[in-house]
């Protein structure tokens, strides 16, 4: 039978855009199909003009025509979307500027959108990795726990919102800037980890030297103009301290979990207490501690304690919540960590990779919310 333009948009449909994970069909990219004989023509509307993603969509939509037993030759050409499509595609994406009240939210907390995370009926685990102080290794842990939630299947992504100190972009290998649609941000991702950060809009040698509102602001920002598209998992790289971000999240995202990641020391374990009696004060549920830097093996196949013992464990009964892991001191932990290649992503077998993919499976399994929520269900007077 002669290959029809039928054939090739089914061909298509199960072709993803890389950034919006949406059908090329759905999300009206296909143009135009011609066909002669076994040649086929189609073009492609990418959604800005020096979209990152032109190659691998080049690659996905010949490979998909390719497969079709009539089809030899195979031309791909593109064009662009015009404003006006952009502000098409991101209002059925994200919302409508103009929508009110028992509509679809409109795009940006600052136009109405309310964060989504926040809602009853968002299905997106709000993990917040959290320590109290600087130097325990958190973002590292942040990441790692994000790579091994991903390679369990989930769909994940990290807000780092230490805004002073912004690692997450580094430690994940992201070269890549965000893509914008019509105002609506696209994170890049790496290793199945999507992510947003202050690093995407600072020069690295740039203090960002804000007040309490401008991190507000930024937040606010992270959460409701970035189109997380509801992950399974959204993982906060919280800075140090309990301050500002800290109070932010607490208003914009009152279903969050609290992880509080210390060292085996006592004086990070005080300090990591606080971090978790903020979470009380501020009605975040704490729900379990990760002990970073436990021990370090050495050649002699010997365990040595470099920062003492016992600090996870003691802080995780004084919480009440259970110790979900410790992560062992492991030179290539942090050299990954440096050139943007997590351990648990390029060494799955290695100590460390284990000791995260264990403690993803805990959260994942055993520390499922039990709490259920209805919205459909309304107590009338």
């Amino acid at each position: 039978m002669p290959l029809t333009e039928s054939d090739v948009l089914d061909a298509l449909s199960p072709v993803q855009e890389p950034e919006l994970r949406r059908s090329l069909i759905d999300l009206n990219m296909v143009r135009e199909v011609a066909i002669d004989g076994s040649s086929v023509r189609v073009v492609i509307a990418l959604t800005t003009s020096g979209s990152p993603f032109r190659n691998e969509i080049d690659r996905r939509v010949r490979e998909a025509i390719e497969a079709l037993d009539e089809a030899d030759l195979v031309q791909v050409e593109f064009s662009v979307m015009t404003d006006d499509e952009r502000a098409a595609l991101r209002t059925r994406l994200h919302g409508n500027p103009a929508a009110t009240a028992g509509t679809h939210q409109a795009h940006g907390h600052a136009q109405g959108r309310a964060v989504p995370f926040a809602s009853p009926d968002n299905h997106t685990r709000v993990l917040l990795c959290a320590s109290g102080k600087g130097g325990v290794g958190k973002s590292s842990v942040t990441t790692n726990l994000a790579v091994a939630l991903a390679q369990r299947g989930h769909s994940v992504g990290v807000v780092d919102a230490d805004v002073y100190g912004f690692s997450i972009p580094k430690m994940l290998g992201i070269e890549q800037n965000p893509t914008l649609l019509d105002q609506m941000i696209l994170p890049p991702e790496s290793y199945g980890v999507r992510a947003i950060s202050m690093g995407f809009f600072a020069e690295e040698e740039t203090p960002v030297i804000w007040r309490g509102p401008m991190l507000h602001k930024a937040l606010e920002q992270f959460l409701t103009d970035v189109f997380w598209d509801d992950p399974d998992y959204l993982l906060i790289d919280l800075p140090p301290g309990t301050g500002d971000i800290s109070i932010s999240i607490a208003q914009y995202l009152p279903r969050s979990e609290l992880y509080v990641v210390t060292t085996p020391q006592p004086a990070a374990q005080r300090v990591a207490q606080r971090a978790a009696y903020m979470g009380h004060k501020l009605n975040i549920a704490v729900r379990g501690v990760i002990e970073n830097m436990s021990w370090f093996t050495g050649d002699d196949g010997k365990r040595y304690e470099l920062f003492g013992a016992g600090g996870g464990q003691a802080l995780a009964e004084q919480l009440d919540v259970p110790l979900l892991g410790q992560i062992p001191l492991v030179p290539a932990l942090r050299e990954g960590g440096d050139i943007g290649r997590p351990i648990t992503a390029i060494d799955p077998e290695a100590e460390a990779s284990r000791a995260f993919r264990s403690i993803a499976e805990r959260i994942d399994v055993e520390l499922v919310p039990t709490r259920r929520s209805h919205p459909e269900l309304r107590v009338t007077e």
